[in-house]
């Protein structure tokens, strides 16, 4: 019922800049919070930052200064600006969203399907 759509991702040199999009489609009325996490190969799915629809947010340390969250709620979208990529935020990063309201009732979290970010010279 709820689908999440994902773009942005793409090749960078070290102390460039990335802007990624999230989409949520579906019948919503609102969804609670949005965010986005990260996972490189062989290891575990992180939370990177994350967003209320009152504009609360939440950064992980290792981003702090570097990145920032935001939304519109009327389109139901979240981005991710990405500035001083460094080769360690080299990831496949994944937008959630969570207390989704929509007509079929209240849903806890989606995913989408992840965008590829490569930090490389």
């Amino acid at each position: 019922q709820v689908q999440l759509v994902e773009s942005g991702g793409g090749l960078v040199q070290p102390g460039g800049s990335l802007r990624l999009s999230c989409a949520a489609s579906g019948s919503i009325f609102s969804i609670v919070a949005m965010g986005w996490y990260r996972q490189a190969p062989g290891k575990q799915r992180e939370l990177v930052t994350s967003i209320t629809r009152t504009g609360t947010t939440y950064y992980a340390d290792s981003v702090k200064g570097r990145f920032t969250i935001s939304r519109d709620n009327a389109k139901n979208t979240v981005y991710l600006q990405m500035n001083s990529l460094k080769p360690e935020d080299t990831a496949v990063y994944y937008c959630n969203a969570d207390g989704i309201r929509t007509a079929l009732g209240v849903f806890a979290g989606a995913w989408g399907q992840g965008t590829q970010v490569t930090v490389s010279s």
